[in-house]
Protein backbone atom coordinates (compact mmCIF):
# COMPACT_ATOMS: atom_id res chain seq x y z
CA UNK A 1 0.00 0.00 0.00
CA UNK A 2 1.69 3.28 -1.04
CA UNK A 3 0.78 6.39 1.16
CA UNK A 4 0.92 9.59 -0.88
CA UNK A 5 0.84 11.79 1.26
CA UNK A 6 4.07 10.17 3.18
CA UNK A 7 5.82 8.75 -0.04
CA UNK A 8 6.21 5.61 2.09
CA UNK A 9 5.26 2.08 0.60
CA UNK A 10 3.64 -0.51 4.14
CA UNK A 11 4.01 -3.90 3.00
CA UNK A 12 2.40 -7.24 3.57
CA UNK A 13 -0.61 -4.75 4.66
CA UNK A 14 -4.02 -6.53 5.93
CA UNK A 15 -6.95 -4.36 5.71
CA UNK A 16 -8.77 -4.86 9.25
CA UNK A 17 -11.79 -2.21 8.80
CA UNK A 18 -13.04 0.35 6.24
CA UNK A 19 -15.36 2.97 7.93
CA UNK A 20 -16.19 5.77 5.91
CA UNK A 21 -13.42 7.42 4.61
CA UNK A 22 -10.92 5.87 7.24
CA UNK A 23 -8.83 2.10 6.69
CA UNK A 24 -7.31 0.53 9.61
CA UNK A 25 -4.75 -1.50 8.60
CA UNK A 26 -2.27 -4.29 10.18
CA UNK A 27 1.18 -4.58 9.02
CA UNK A 28 4.75 -5.68 10.34
CA UNK A 29 7.91 -4.01 10.19
CA UNK A 30 11.30 -5.99 10.29
CA UNK A 31 14.63 -3.90 11.20
CA UNK A 32 18.01 -5.22 12.01
CA UNK A 33 17.47 -5.48 15.24
CA UNK A 34 13.41 -5.76 15.94
CA UNK A 35 10.20 -7.25 14.51
CA UNK A 36 7.32 -4.51 14.93
CA UNK A 37 3.60 -5.07 14.16
CA UNK A 38 1.93 -1.80 13.67
CA UNK A 39 -1.83 -1.07 13.63
CA UNK A 40 -2.47 2.26 11.59
CA UNK A 41 -5.71 4.26 10.74
CA UNK A 42 -5.17 6.04 7.31
CA UNK A 43 -7.68 8.04 5.77
CA UNK A 44 -8.47 6.89 2.42
CA UNK A 45 -7.58 9.94 -0.07
CA UNK A 46 -4.27 9.57 0.85
CA UNK A 47 -3.70 5.99 -0.10
CA UNK A 48 -2.19 6.24 -3.68
CA UNK A 49 -1.50 2.44 -4.60
CA UNK A 50 -2.60 -0.92 -2.98
CA UNK A 51 -0.82 -3.94 -4.81
CA UNK A 52 -1.19 -7.51 -3.94
CA UNK A 53 0.83 -10.52 -5.48
CA UNK A 54 -1.34 -13.06 -7.32
CA UNK A 55 1.13 -15.81 -8.30
CA UNK A 56 4.89 -16.69 -8.18
CA UNK A 57 6.58 -18.45 -10.80
CA UNK A 58 9.84 -20.42 -10.90
CA UNK A 59 12.34 -19.12 -13.95
CA UNK A 60 13.44 -22.35 -14.06
CA UNK A 61 11.66 -24.25 -16.66
CA UNK A 62 9.91 -27.45 -15.61
CA UNK A 63 8.11 -30.03 -17.85
CA UNK A 64 6.40 -31.36 -14.98
CA UNK A 65 5.09 -28.01 -13.64
CA UNK A 66 0.94 -28.83 -13.12
CA UNK A 67 -1.11 -26.57 -15.11
CA UNK A 68 -4.99 -26.62 -14.64
CA UNK A 69 -7.44 -27.80 -17.67
CA UNK A 70 -9.46 -24.45 -17.42
CA UNK A 71 -6.48 -22.17 -17.40
CA UNK A 72 -6.30 -19.92 -20.48
CA UNK A 73 -3.74 -20.32 -23.28
CA UNK A 74 -2.85 -16.93 -23.18
CA UNK A 75 -2.13 -17.31 -18.95
CA UNK A 76 0.08 -20.65 -19.82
Amino acid sequence: MFLRDQGRWLEQVRILDIEGDVVTVRYTTDDEDEIASWEEIIRIDNIGSVTRKLSTLSKRHDSAMLIAEDCPESER
